[in-house]
């Protein structure tokens, strides 16, 4: 009899455990798609803001035409995307655009002085600044995630009920480096 109570204790115990571990891993897990959306909505912003810039560079370099074709491109690429990692990609590819769209400005005293233009590279700044926040925290939410279902004993839930790793939010080579701008 006293098998049966150690046996139905012991099934009690693992049980809490599984049930307490699978609520954590659904809780990192949730953490992580908000970060994701916070970042995504942070990008939309920054979406948003590009027609006004174009539009506005448009006026003094109509002959940067391969930048503005890169960034629509790129905007049509993000709102087109279906998962996170397509629009991350297209981010990246919008990053760059904006550099060189942001190095053609410097090549135009002119435009660099109009208060719309001044104003709009404003916004856009603290949506940069915005966004590059709203990645770290993405990114350090997916830490916690990924560590938690690949530490032991935590592991063995997660691949019970298969919990899979999240993608980390990384610059291509290409945002590393700076615009090269050729006329």
């Amino acid at each position: 009899m006293k098998i049966v109570y150690f046996l139905i204790g012991l099934l009690l115990i693992v049980g809490v455990f599984v049930v307490s571990v699978y609520n954590g891993l659904i809780v990192k897990r949730n953490r992580v798609k908000n970060a994701w959306a916070q970042v995504d909505v942070q990008l939309k912003k920054r979406f948003d803001l590009i027609p006004n810039i174009v539009e506005t560079v448009k006026g003094y370099a109509a002959h940067e035409k391969s930048t503005f074709e890169a960034i629509t491109k790129a905007r049509t690429a993000f709102q087109s995307a279906q998962t996170p990692v397509q629009e991350a990609e297209a981010n990246n590819m919008m990053t760059a655009a904006l550099g060189r769209l942001f190095a053609v400005a410097e090549a135009y005293p002119e435009l660099k002085a109009s208060a719309n233009f001044m104003e709009l590279q404003n916004q856009l700044s603290e949506v940069e600044d915005k966004i590059a926040f709203a990645r770290q925290f993405y990114n350090d939410t997916v830490l916690m995630y990924n560590n938690a279902i690949q530490v032991f004993p935590s592991n063995i839930v997660a691949n019970m009920f298969g919990f899979m790793e999240e993608f980390f939010f990384q610059a291509e080579e290409t945002e590393k480096e700076a615009p090269q701008v050729r006329f």
